[in-house]
């Protein structure tokens, strides 16, 4: 009898162990609002499971554990905890402000009046009329705050009147973003603004053109210069904002403003660095980008938009290029037919190499043909930095740089001499280890363009590399982090750079002087300190 309990027992505490093994798992979901709106950008988090970003929708679903006490929701600066240990069930709406709306609480209430303007003016609605009125009187001076709050009665008790209340409450709340007095005021207009992106497609559709603007609008003030995202935030951020702006490519096509485009290639560079992207995903966005573009080209007449376009493909190109997932094989394998047709085109050739120049693919026999043939075709400037790059790749470095030196010589476009001038640097700084001489090509490229992220980056490098060179103690040697670490925090900035100079500027923290070592040479926090020898920049003292 014992022994029949003792197997009976055995099988009841496999029983148990496989029931509580297949509940481990749980699956977590809901909407989050933010003052009765469905709430867009908030981060969701579960205790001991997964996160996620919410869209445009509201909606979360993460993966939770039966042991999990909390969702976490992070929207900015706000973080905030619902307690779920005790509670049933796996489904849990959550209001990070205001209330959650209850059914029939929007469109259906009575408060909301569903006419269009032509209906409401027709039927002389004095409510409408009057707050209509006041809102447009501020709004024409540039007033807005005094016409927000009429703004608000008409767009949340008319919000089917007109398309204007949301063209022009956007413009307000961006107006507002860009003069918040504090994070909390910014973030408060910033929240607002992707609820008017969505209550506009709520009420008048156009969801491909809208969903390309708000994409937009999110990633510019998620990347703002003071922000500075690092890690999970910056991967979220571009997942949210690809989400919305390759639905508006889907949909649009070749009626994609060309904005949306570029900014869809910089955010698959992005997600494919993160490791969040495949290589093959990127290119086939590359060949729509381009597809789209080229269609457009070929069906307007109108030579000034046509020139625009090509600049906006010339961004394209320069993202893809250096994404690291245009690999020569895949390049080569679209370029080289083309080429056959239109090797005579000089445009083409020059454009044909940038890409192949940029993917690294200067080795390449298709690089080779197509060099000598702009040679032959045009020996300008352009054909020379080519040769520089060819003579760089064998190791020849005196032919090289007298490639270079002709190319500067003779380029009068800016923003190619701006190009050969950081290639230049580059060269020197890689090959010659001449840290000054580097940095002043490299600002030569900065003179030309003052954003230009990989130049920045480049005078980061030279300072950190020459740390260990310069002259004076080890709390002086410390202080050249600070410069290095500016020029990271000004190329992160930069679409194309954001990632590698915010890691930079993360990790090169470490070295900072010390604080104690600092208050012995009576340096404090948050003064003007200047890094003395070569370098002669002037910082700020931070721990």
């Amino acid at each position: 009898m014992k022994t029949f309990l003792r197997i009976a027992f055995l099988f009841a505490s496999v029983f148990i162990l496989a029931i509580t093994t297949s509940m481990a798992q749980r699956v977590l979901k809901g909407t989050v609002y933010i003052d009765g709106e469905l709430a867009a950008g908030v981060t969701v988090e579960a205790n001991r499971g997964g996160s996620m970003m919410t869209s445009f929708d509201g909606m979360y679903e993460v993966e939770g554990d039966v042991k999990s006490k909390w969702i976490k929701f992070t929207f900015i600066n706000d973080v905030q905890r619902l307690v779920i240990e005790d509670k049933t069930g796996d489904t849990f709406d959550y209001a990070m402000s205001g209330e959650i709306p209850t059914a029939g609480s929007n469109e259906e209430s009575k408060d909301v009046n569903l006419k269009s303007a032509q209906e409401l003016l027709s039927e002389q609605n004095r409510d409408y009329m009057n707050e209509l009125s006041l809102y447009t009187e501020f709004y024409k001076q540039d007033d807005f705050k005094s016409a927000i709050p009429h703004w608000k009665k008409v767009y949340n008790k008319y919000p089917k009147s007109s398309q204007n209340i949301y063209i022009q409450g956007i413009k307000m709340h961006q107006s507002l973003i860009d003069n918040a007095q504090s994070e909390e005021e910014k973030d408060q207009s910033f929240q607002e603004l992707m609820n008017i992106f969505d209550k506009r497609m709520k009420y008048f559709g156009q969801r491909g053109y809208v969903q390309g603007r708000k994409g937009t609008a999110f990633l510019k003030y998620k990347l703002e210069t003071d922000r500075m995202l690092e890690n999970e935030e910056l991967k979220e951020t571009h997942k949210s904002s690809y989400e919305w702006l390759s639905e508006s490519v889907a949909e649009m096509g070749t009626e994609t403003e060309t904005p949306v485009l570029v900014l869809f290639m910089q955010t698959s560079k992005a997600l494919f660095k993160m490791g969040e992207m495949p290589k093959e995903t990127v290119v086939v966005n590359y060949e729509k980008c381009n597809s789209i573009i080229n269609a457009v080209i070929e069906k307007n007449a109108d030579a000034q938009s046509v020139e625009k376009v090509k600049e906006a493909q010339s961004y394209i190109e320069n993202i893809f290029g250096s994404s690291g997932a245009a690999d020569c094989e895949s390049l080569i394998s679209f370029l080289a037919p083309q080429f056959q047709e239109k090797g005579e085109d000089i445009d083409f050739v020059k454009s044909m190499l940038r890409r192949l120049r940029r993917a690294n693919c200067d080795e390449t026999p298709l690089f080779s043909e197509a060099t000598e043939k702009l040679y032959n075709l045009e020996p300008s400037a352009e054909a020379a930095f080519n040769m520089a790059r060819r003579y760089l790749k064998r190791n020849e470095v005196e032919k090289a740089k007298g490639y270079y030196k002709q190319a500067m010589e003779q380029e009068t476009d800016q923003d190619l001499l701006a190009t050969y001038y950081f290639e230049y640097a580059l060269f020197i700084y890689a090959k010659e280890n001449d840290f000054p001489e580097a940095r002043s090509f490299a600002r030569k490229a900065l003179a030309i363009n003052s954003t230009y992220c990989e130049a920045l980056m480049l005078v980061g490098d030279i300072y950190v590399a020459s740390s260990r060179s310069f002259s004076g103690d080890d709390f002086e040697k410390a202080t050249v982090f600070w410069v290095a670490v500016d020029y990271y925090n000004r190329a992160r900035r930069g679409e194309d750079c954001s990632i590698d100079a915010s890691k930079k500027a993360s990790d090169y923290k470490k070295y900072f002087p010390n604080k104690e070592v600092a208050f012995m040479n009576s340096i404090q926090e948050g003064a003007s300190y200047k890094v003395g020898g070569w370098i002669n920049e002037t910082t700020k003292v931070r721990f």
